[in-house]
């Protein structure tokens, strides 16, 4: 088996080191770079995009994966949809592993958002909302850029390179993020309101019970559906199950667009 592991997530590092060193199993993590120092899986690594899904499918043929896991983060919609495409037109067996998605407890006071646009178009809706807490990585900030009446604090691994709003204080932070340091983020920047995505997972919930204490709105940017019959899992387990329990079948490849005839 060769299985092809796409993603730097918590998660695409636990399957990694699980399924590392187990006989008859090559695992080939892939990260797509847009992280200066990302915390690195066991094993093989490689960095980088492979070029739309014409590349992924060269990669998966010329490597000979037989696996393929989409462990990417849940909103990286482009990547996922590729992987779908490509793992279909080679026949090799698909997988997309996304941890479970937060639920809202009775006293959250959470405000659906379709898009990152939406949310953008809810804070100019809500003139009493004053001091932003962006907590939705560095892409997506450009969607408040024309916020200019607004004070928006935005924590990010590395710095946004979209375009910001004018009254921006950038807080470049890994997590996870402990309840004490949310507190405190939340204490001394006087936030309004939460804007963050819903990615699920325990390493930055913390904040999400700093604003129920608080009694704070949070504006929650719903996930991208997946496209249509593909296969999910929640658990790295049982991620880690389907890969053990699943024969590769490939036939022959339809031609890309790219292959000669």
């Amino acid at each position: 088996m060769h299985v092809l592991l796409l993603g730097g997530t918590s998660e695409a590092r636990q399957l990694a080191a699980a399924l590392n060193g187990r006989r008859g199993i090559e695992v080939t993590s892939s990260l797509a770079g847009r992280v200066a120092d990302p915390a690195l899986p066991v094993g093989r690594v490689r960095s980088g995009g492979f070029g739309g899904v014409d590349g992924l499918r060269a990669w998966l043929r010329e490597h000979e994966v037989t696996h393929l896991v989409d462990a990417t983060h849940p909103y990286a919609e482009t990547m996922t949809r590729h992987a779908v495409q490509a793992a279909g037109e080679e026949s090799v067996p698909l997988m997309v592993l996304h941890r479970a998605p937060w639920t809202p407890l009775p006293e959250d006071r959470w405000i659906d958002a379709p898009s990152m646009a939406d949310a953008a178009a809810m804070i100019t809706d809500h003139p009493e909302w004053h001091r932003i807490l962006l907590t939705i990585g560095r892409q997506g900030v450009h969607h408040f850029a024309q916020l200019d009446d607004r004070e928006f604090t935005v924590r990010c691994i590395d710095p946004p390179e979209d375009p910001m709003p004018p009254r921006t204080t950038v807080l470049a932070e890994r997590g996870p993020f402990d309840l004490d340091s949310e507190r405190e983020l939340f204490a001394r920047t006087d936030a309004d309101v939460l804007v963050t995505k819903n990615s699920g997972g325990k390493l930055t919930s913390a904040k999400l019970r700093v604003a129920r204490e608080r009694g704070l709105p949070v504006v929650m940017v719903q996930r991208p559906a997946l496209p249509d019959d593909t296969p999910f899992v929640s658990t790295v387990a049982e991620c880690e199950r389907w890969v053990l329990t699943t024969q590769p079948v490939r036939s022959a490849p339809t031609p890309s667009s790219t292959d000669e005839t």
